[in-house]
């Protein structure tokens, strides 16, 4: 069983990131006072190894509970290689942070702060280079046929045939579907090479006939009345359980869910810029990205000031009130591309096409679209 495989190769694991970190850190010592590098020598101006590497006793320990914490010891078959150097450096981030404060709090003001810094970097670096290389090795045995995760799938439906698409695509998780359960469709019914083997009312039958490591759910809506019936089953038989809802069809956008105490909630759509971080993030990308076309697009601008000043009087730049975000209304900047017009007239409202008052440089600005540079200036002083 697969789940046999998991315990001994958690234990790996284990093992293999409590060394990393001791190798990280007497690496980093090393950097710090032996290596060419070294701007100190311990037990002259700093406190002797044996204080230093007395602190591996507290620290391999306290960072593999880190690494509990962060998942880094759960299934990773289907999860992006991104997601775990995320749980990494997040857990090295926290373990940092306890290390400098523990220090403080023990008055230990000796103790090298650039070492850890050092330990920081070269564990991170460690840690992912070996959760890179597990990984090839264990896809490579998966494409092989080894270390597979045997699964059944319960009900068919648009989320049953998302899910076996994405494991064909993807046959280095080593996932092998036995077949689809499901009251519906005709047993023999095929998709992708997977077939609906029995009905849904069989799943008792099957568990005892064949070692699954896994049963998915993936009922259709107008089965979810055997749901709990369904969970009690797979419970009692002590399979690992999933369920994927097939809501695909009612949501017309990527929907995220979030944790209110205990209870699970499916946001229907997802606003990025509701959140505080992602909002800072995106005005510095905005200043950031203005900044660097302006001056990229200096020259043309310039020039564009200098064609617009020689071919008709008035202002360079037009201005003009619009309205965006929350109905909060925001000052539009372009390079003016028309003749100034009497007051009167310009109740007209928008140009059409061919419009006459349109000036022959305006022409090449608004086709080249160079009217709209002066907006990189909006970015820099919006608040």
């Amino acid at each position: 069983m697969i789940k046999d495989n998991q315990k001994y190769f958690n234990r790996l694991h284990v093992l293999l990131d409590g060394i990393i970190v001791a190798v990280s850190y007497m690496l980093a010592w090393y950097l710090k006072f032996e290596s060419v590098f070294a701007s100190q020598k311990p037990g002259v101006f700093a406190l002797s190894m044996e204080v230093y590497f007395r602190a591996l006793y507290f620290l391999v320990p306290g960072y593999l509970v880190l690494y509990s914490f962060t998942s880094l010891y759960t299934p990773r078959r289907a999860t992006r290689i991104r997601n775990e150097i995320s749980s990494i450096f997040k857990a090295n981030l926290i373990g940092l942070i306890c290390f400098i404060v523990i220090l403080y709090i023990i008055k230990q003001t000796n103790f090298s702060r650039s070492m850890i810094f050092i330990f920081f970097v070269v564990n991170v670096i460690l840690t992912t280079s070996s959760r890179i290389f597990l990984r090839k090795i264990l896809r490579y045995f998966r494409k092989k046929g080894y270390n597979l995760k045997h699964v059944l799938l319960v009900g068919y439906s648009r989320s049953a045939e998302g899910y076996i698409a994405r494991i064909n695509a993807n046959p280095q998780w080593g996932y092998a579907i036995g077949g689809i359960l499901d009251n519906r469709v005709p047993i023999g019914t095929s998709y992708h090479g997977i077939s609906v083997i029995g009905t849904i009312d069989q799943l008792q039958d099957m568990l005892l006939q064949n070692s699954y490591d896994e049963i998915t759910i993936t009922l259709s809506l107008d089965h979810y009345d055997k749901l709990e019936e369904l969970v009690s089953a797979c419970e009692k038989s002590g399979v690992h359980t999933k369920f994927i809802p097939d809501y695909t069809s009612l949501f017309p956008s990527n929907p995220y869910t979030e944790d209110i105490l205990g209870l699970p909630v499916i946001n229907i759509r997802y606003v990025p810029l509701s959140n505080t971080v992602n909002r800072l993030i995106k005005r510095a990308m905005d200043i950031i990205g203005a900044l660097f076309a302006i001056i990229l697009f200096s020259p043309v601008m310039v020039a564009a000031t200098i064609a617009v000043r020689c071919s008709s009087k008035g202002p360079i730049i037009f201005r003009q009130e619009r309205i965006g975000l929350n109905g909060k209304p925001f000052m539009m900047y372009k390079f003016r591309t028309m003749e100034v017009q009497e007051q009167k007239q310009e109740s007209k409202g928008w140009t059409t096409r061919n419009d006459p008052r349109v000036t022959e440089v305006g022409k090449f600005l608004r086709k080249t679209s160079i009217d709209e540079m002066p907006q990189f200036l909006m970015f820099c002083s919006e608040k």
